[in-house]
């Protein structure tokens, strides 16, 4: 999957239809599992990225690259998943699923529910 030349958008709906279907369906599907765990959280961009906000702090990003998508959980969300999320490339608070593997859905559900607890306790 490859990405497309794009502005900077100014929405996540924006964003997602600056790539092809493809990668739209995988970014849709992050965006929806996000969503099931944090329904209150604010859609934004941020960085230019996609970005959820909750209580005034950034909950998680996402994007899509060329080979990978990049899920952006902070540190504290990494770093509480760091051996489940150790199979996978990433740096500092962000993790990315190859293109062609499946998505770890459950994984990303996990975690999002881990930095809601920490944003609902005021501890990240």
């Amino acid at each position: 999957m490859t990405t497309m030349s794009r502005p900077t958008a100014t929405s996540i709906d924006a964003y997602i239809a600056g790539f092809p279907p493809e990668t739209q369906a995988l970014l849709e599907q992050v965006r929806a599992l996000i969503r099931a765990e944090a329904p209150e959280a604010t859609e934004t961009i941020s960085y230019a990225i996609p970005t959820f906000d909750l209580n005034g702090k950034h909950l998680c990003h996402f994007a899509a690259f060329k080979k990978h998508l990049s899920f952006f959980p902070t540190d504290t969300g990494a770093a509480a998943f760091a051996a489940e999320l150790g199979r996978y490339k990433g740096g500092k608070g962000t993790v990315q699923f190859p293109y062609g593997e499946p998505l770890p859905t459950d994984l990303i559900r996990r975690v999002v529910a881990y930095r809601v607890e920490q944003l609902r306790g005021g501890s990240a």
